[in-house]
């Protein structure tokens, strides 16, 4: 009878634990490796296979502190190692949000910037784009600086 109720309390006791371990594992601090933006109030953490929304708190705003002066530009992401909990979005934005724990690293961007494109609407020429043919040679004459 003894060794049936202390088998009862064991099991009991496992199982227990078990729940509760499932329970902190979602308050846990993960390390998460990804790369790192803060604009306007708005961060995110971008890995290989995930994208998370950054909680903007004193640990965000001190990873920002240590990223922007590796930013190439406002818009560059930078590769960072944080450990932080991840759980569901309450409000707009990403499915899931990182809270920031620790910072365990950040490092300089590896990738080259992106090829950038000007829009040429309502642009004039630059002045080495104004060609030969702008000019009239219909004239005849002798033009300074042109033989003819």
């Amino acid at each position: 009878m003894k060794k049936s109720i202390l088998l009862i309390f064991v099991s009991l006791l496992v199982f227990s634990c078990k729940n509760d371990k499932n329970k902190t594992s979602e308050t846990e601090p993960t390390f998460i490796r990804g790369e790192f933006i803060l604009i306007d109030n708005a961060g995110v953490i971008k890995g290989k296979d995930f994208i998370y929304g950054v909680v903007i708190d004193d640990m965000a705003n001190q990873l920002h502190q240590k990223v922007k002066p590796l930013q190439r530009e406002e818009y560059d992401m930078v590769p960072v190692v944080v450990k932080g909990v991840i759980k569901p979005n309450t409000e707009e934005g990403w499915p899931e949000v990182v809270e920031i724990k620790e910072i365990v690293g950040v490092s300089e961007p590896t990738s080259e910037l992106p090829t950038k494109i000007k829009s040429s609407d309502n642009e004039p020429p630059a002045p080495n784009e104004i060609g030969h043919e702008n000019h009239d040679h219909s004239s005849g004459g002798d033009h300074e600086g042109h033989n003819h």
